[in-house]
Formats: C-alpha cells, sequence, structure tokens
C-alpha cells in the first residue's frame, strides 16, 4: 500500500506547520498514526522564544537541520541544541520547557516530533544525541528506537530514520527490525520519486506499509522515515501526541 500526502495537509499559518498524519489520510477516528501522533515543521527567523509551557504524555524528538535553540526545562538542563545535537523529552507524567531560538546568522529549520508512549505517567527523563555528522551521506541513519542500541529511545514501538541524499541516488527503506511495520516517509528537503509514479517536494510524504519500494532523488534531499508498529501498545491521550479527533 502506498498513498502520498501533499505538504497542503501541513495545518497552520506561522513559523510551524502542524501534521496530523491520521487526519491528512482521512483517519475518522485518530489523528495519529498508530505511535506517530504528531509532527511540526518549524522555520524561525530572526531571535524567538517559546515561553515555558508543559508536556504531559509526550515523548518529543527535538530534530534540527539548520539554527540554535537553548533549551531550559523543569528537569534543571539548560542546553544548546542545533544541527549535531538532537534532544528526547520523555516528558510522562509532568514535565515543561522553555526554548531561546538564537540568531547565530542562519534561520531554524527542523521538525519536533510528538510521539505517543507506550503507557502513561512514566518518569519524566531528558535526553541528548550528538551526531558524529550533520548528515548521514546516503545511507540510512537510525536516529531514535525502544532498542538499547540508540541513544535515544521511545517507550513506544517507534523508529526514526534520516538520510541526506545526493542528486540521482536511488534508495530502498532501511532493514527494519520487525515485517509488518507501517513506514511514513517525509521530504524534509528536496525532490524525489518512489517508485518511479510518486513524486514528493519538500513537506510531502508517502505511507508504506507492506510494500517493496525504490526512492529516486532529483536533486540533493533530506529524507526522515517514521516506522510505527500499529499493533504494538501505546497511549493516544497524551497532551500534543494524542488523538484529537
Amino acid at each position: 500500500m502506498l498513498q502520498k500526502i501533499n505538504a497542503s495537509a501541513l495545518l497552520g499559518h506561522g513559523p510551524i506547520k502542524v501534521f496530523y498524519p491520521g487526519m491528512a489520510m482521512g483517519d475518522k477516528e485518530d489523528s495519529g498514526l498508530a505511535s506517530i501522533g504528531r509532527i511540526d515543521h518549524a522555520v524561525f527567523e530572526g531571535n524567538n522564544v517559546i515561553a515555558m509551557h508543559p508536556h504531559v504524555n509526550d515523548e518529543i524528538l527535538t530534530y534540527l537541520r539548520s539554527g540554535h535553540v537553548e533549551h531550559i526545562d523543569s528537569e534543571g538542563y539548560k542546553k544548546d541544541l542545533n544541527n549535531t545535537r538532537l534532544m528526547l523529552m520523555n516528558a510522562g507524567r509532568a514535565f515543561s520547557h522553555e526554548e531561546k531560538i538564537i540568531d547565530k546568522g542562519e534561520p531554524l529549520e527542523g521538525l519536533q516530533l510528538f510521539i505517543r508512549p507506550k503507557t502513561k505517567d512514566l518518569k519524566p527523563a531528558v535526553t541528548f544525541l550528538d551526531l558524529q555528522n550533520t548528515f548521514s551521506l546516503n545511507q540510512w541513519r537510525l536516529i531514535a528506537s525502544p532498542e538499547e542500541k540508540t541513544t535515544l529511545q521511545f517507550s513506544s514501538q517507534t523508529y526514526i530514520y534520516d538520510v541526506r541524499a545526493d542528486t540521482d541516488t536511488t534508495l530502498q527503506l532501511p532493514k527494519l527490525p520487525n515485517e509488518n511495520l507501517t513506514c511514513l516517509l517525509y521530504v524534509f528537503n528536496g525532490a524525489a520519486t518512489v517508485n518511479d509514479d510518486i513524486s514528493l517536494l519538500k513537506k510531502d510524504s508517502v505511507l508504506i506499509k507492506n510494500e517493496a519500494v525504490h526512492i529516486k532523488t532529483n536533486e540533493t534531499t533530506d529524507l526522515v522515515l517514521f516506522v510505527t508498529n500499529e499493533d504494538a501498545e501505546y497511549f493516544d491521550g497524551g497532551m500534543f501526541s494524542g488523538n484529537k479527533l
């Protein structure tokens, strides 16, 4: 099964465009896609402050590709986030944080990914990942998973991969940990074609279920792959990741 989702499915008129994958696919019961609750694509110019605000039962991955953010939270952490330092906030039963966007000569662009936890009211935790390289060239990189082999760990059965592919590069999906997983391929930047007939531009995505695919890039392209197990346990009552329908 392949289903294209156009960038027009993203909601909002300001610097943050919000993507509810279930809603975009016409699901009448769930705004998310199993454990993938919500995807925010943010672009900010200049200095900005997102004041201290709470999260409850969300697992939030901050994935920047340019720009800088100073993160301050209720667990006592104060860290600079950028395109080589990512962060996962396992909000659990209660967590608050503030984001100061710092203009260092380039706009901020990145994703904030709201993943549903396995169960509600887990203990809050914050984890940082320092990448060796900003981009993974022509090879899928596992960013976060429920497995111990990744520094950033979700409690639910959710996997996040990324890749930067050169022009005229053909990719397959990465080797997945299990069968019968559901994939959502998102174009962060660039343009690609899936199976020779589905054209994707920036902020477009395609749902992939039990389908062999090949991805051909039309220019230098940054892709993010979301993988979820629709049969596994997850809690859909989170403050931001929860079901909005």
